[in-house]
């Protein structure tokens, strides 16, 4: 069973930094992708970006250019870094793995979840 865990989560202003990590991140079997998602209160969860096998990655248009979705493959640790930070982008962040497919920031059927970790962005 893979355990997710995020951290890196906290509040900050618009403008600035925060780098999201999640622990556990690891392709295993048939997942050919991993992912974050977000989920802002009353809202669904939505993909925010996605890395493949093959270090492919794609980003949903709302934070194209801001975030970047990376692994340290040695470790096991999926990161995103949040730059130019909105309030829009404040939510509770979850890390995704073993997913099906990727594409549009999404990561799809994914077979794991972390917890998920909030980033407050006050204006």
């Amino acid at each position: 069973q893979v355990q997710l865990v995020e951290s890196g989560g906290g509040s900050v202003q618009a403008g600035g930094s925060l780098r999201l990590s999640c622990t556990g991140a690891r392709f295993t079997g048939d997942g050919n992708c991993m992912g974050w998602f977000r989920q802002a209160p009353g809202k669904q969860r939505d993909g925010v970006a996605s890395l493949a096998r093959d270090g492919f990655t794609t980003y949903t248009d709302l934070v194209k250019g801001r975030f970047t979705i990376s692994q340290d493959n040695a470790k096991n640790i999926l990161y995103l870094q949040m730059n130019s930070l909105k309030p829009e982008d404040t939510a509770v962040y979850y890390c995704a793995s073993d997913c099906t497919y990727c594409a549009g920031g999404w990561c799809y059927d994914a077979q794991n979840w972390g917890r998920g970790t909030q980033v407050t962005v006050s204006s």
